[in-house]
């Protein structure tokens, strides 16, 4: 679902925030977008270099500290499954609304905050949490700290600094039943991921 919304992106100059081993960057790239990535981790602005070469200008830097671009500067800011781990968004979000010129996009997606409850150990849906996910990669377990919070969170940050166009609960494919039916049930019932597409609006002069 994401990636059918990167249609706008086409030829504009788009900001990957959080790019992560840089799939998205490439895509973007694909779609003749001028694009900068940014991502906090050395490894993974590594891996993006070596996918990318000097096609995207790829920084290593951390998203929670600033932006280190000029006013007006994207037409459009990706970010990808990042948020979640940054724990204020008011700072981020004033930077986004900063480097994106007037009537520029913000598509983000995060966890569903009705799946991240269940990994709650208060039980206090409206309270802002660390949660420690873990993961298992290579047969090595790796705890992933992210912050969980509420829908109503998620949706006033954002028209605190910009005008929602749209928020997605992504359904799993028809693809994915015939592949997993029972995980297929469990995304039906409980979805994992949520999607915001907002504009930073033109202020009068």
């Amino acid at each position: 679902m994401m990636q059918e919304l990167l249609a706008e992106a086409r030829e504009k100059k788009v900001l990957d925030a959080g790019c992560a081993a840089g799939w998205y960057t490439n895509e973007l790239l694909k779609l003749g977008s001028r694009v900068s990535a940014i991502d906090q981790s050395p490894e993974m602005v590594t891996r993006t270099k070596k996918l990318v070469g000097d096609h995207a200008d790829v920084r290593c830097s951390d998203l929670s500290e600033g932006l280190p671009y000029k006013e007006s500067s994207f037409g459009l800011i990706l970010s990808s499954l990042t948020l979640h781990y940054i724990k204020e968004w008011q700072p981020l979000f004033n930077e986004f609304e900063r480097v994106l010129e007037p009537g520029g996009k913000l598509l983000f997606s995060v966890h569903h905050p009705m799946n991240d409850i269940a990994r709650s150990s208060s039980n206090r849906y409206f309270d802002k949490e660390l949660v420690i996910d873990r993961w298992k990669k290579a047969d090595k377990w790796f705890d992933m700290p992210f912050y969980r919070r509420s829908l109503q969170d998620i949706l006033n940050t954002t028209l605190a600094h910009f005008q929602i166009e749209k928020v997605i609960e992504p359904k799993p494919t028809s693809l994915f039943k015939e592949e997993d039916a029972a995980g297929y049930a469990r995304l039906m019932a409980q979805p994992s991921f949520l999607i915001v597409k907002a504009i930073k609006q033109v202020r009068d002069a």
